[in-house]
């Protein structure tokens, strides 16, 4: 398992987890990123913040920050 901030462009993979409780989480799960969404790297800003991801139909762009707490397991 690994981090989303750490997926390349183009990879996929699902959400396994959201790290802590606090505002920025409960912010992360309100916009989609709960266990077991899959989501796709669509892009990530040349100096590498923002990112931005495909999730449950929509794309959405998340700091760099923000994605380090989300744990993901990478799809073939």
């Amino acid at each position: 398992m690994s981090v989303l901030s750490d997926a390349k462009v183009g990879q996929g993979g699902v959400v396994v987890r959201v790290d802590g409780m606090d505002d920025v989480a409960i912010r992360l799960l309100e916009m989609g990123l709960t266990p077991g969404t899959e989501f796709e790297l669509i892009g990530i800003a040349p100096l590498g913040d923002p990112i931005e991801i495909e999730i449950r139909g929509y794309r959405l762009s998340l700091r760099k920050s923000e994605a380090a707490r989300v744990t993901i397991e990478l799809t073939a």
